[in-house]
């Protein structure tokens, strides 16, 4: 009889709980937040916030998807998400426009652009004037091509020596050992800490030590404008908690990098743990670096980018000055 009434007693007592706990869910502001990409170590302090209950903490039900066949931005634009993320040189195409796309990167993931050139390192490519005579797989962007240039020029190389081919690479170090290229553009965060776990000897060079005007920002978080404009509270609420993930994932990296193979949906990073903890710990360092905190966007590095893209007649207006706000991210 005691047992049957303790049970009845433990029944009511949860059955009390659930609705305070669906009411608790239905006051949570719900926020869609689009990648750019599978997940990876970008996107570790999102999901490091997630966990933690950071998100929850500050009233929100954060959703977090994967990018459409259109993109993260279009979504984004048109506020099917209310925050995506993309990069700075990409979202200058969204805001080249008569009518610039409903976008404001409004935090960096990153404090320094990460990416160059990755190499054999047999082949002693040292700098860019070395990629003459050899072969570049190449996206044929404008944006990346003009880059390419510019460096091959401004070290006194001759750019038309660069044999250019289609990229279609998925594995950068096999590439290279099996001579499929000579030289392709990386992420250092992940392709380059997975050329120092492969087999292959490989050569580096990154564009933000080439030039200032290159170091620019990516991947950013985006916002909607629209959204900014109807609920900034909100918007800082979601940049106070994604900051404290990030914060996180800089001082734990270990830890975080559990939480993001643990949120991973797609399951594809469970067979890549040594590459993510290795990642990861590269990249903690790098959230933050030598900024104040986390997310801030330096005006004068992003006008500087923008600014180069003018001169160098990649963009119909002159972006300086546009695409990018502060204002929402913690203390701003």
């Amino acid at each position: 009889m005691m047992k049957k009434m303790t049970a009845i007693l433990l029944s009511i007592i949860l059955l009390s709980l659930v609705p305070a706990a669906f009411a608790e869910t239905e006051n949570l502001k719900q926020i869609i937040f689009c990648l750019d990409w599978t997940p990876n170590t970008n996107h570790t302090g999102v999901y490091a916030a997630d966990a933690l209950g950071y998100y929850r903490d500050e009233g929100l039900d954060v959703q977090i998807v994967q990018p459409p066949e259109n993109g993260a931005v279009l979504m984004c634009a048109s506020n099917q998400a209310q925050f995506a993320i993309d990069a700075q040189d990409t979202m200058a195409a969204s805001l080249d426009l008569e009518e610039p796309l409903n976008i404001t990167a409004v935090a960096t993931i990153l404090q320094h652009n990460t990416s160059g050139i990755l190499t054999r390192a047999e082949d002693g490519i040292t700098s860019a004037k070395g990629l003459e005579d050899r072969i570049y797989s190449t996206w044929d962007s404008p944006i990346e091509l003009a880059m390419l240039r510019y460096c091959v020029e401004k070290e006194g190389g001759d750019f038309s020596k660069v044999k250019l081919i289609p990229n279609n690479i998925t594995d950068e170090p096999a590439a290279l050992r099996t001579h499929q290229t000579d030289a392709v553009w990386i992420f250092y965060g992940w392709s380059g800490i997975n050329a120092e776990l492969s087999d292959v000897a490989c050569g580096y060079w990154d564009f933000a030590s080439l030039s200032p005007e290159l170091d620019y920002y990516t991947p950013v978080i985006l916002a909607n404008n629209d959204f900014l404009q109807n609920d900034p509270e909100t918007a800082k609420a979601f940049l106070r908690a994604t900051a404290k993930g990030y914060q996180y994932a800089s001082e734990h990296p270990e830890e975080a990098a559990e939480m993001l193979i643990a949120g991973d949906t797609t399951g594809a990073l469970e067979d890549s743990r040594e590459l993510v903890y290795a990642s990861q710990k590269w990249l903690s360092e790098r959230y933050i670096a030598d900024a104040p905190a986390w997310g801030i966007i330096a005006p004068e590095r992003w006008n500087g980018f923008y600014g180069w893209l003018y001169d160098n007649g990649l963009t119909v207006h002159d972006l300086r000055g546009k695409g990018f706000s502060n204002d929402y991210l913690p203390g701003e």
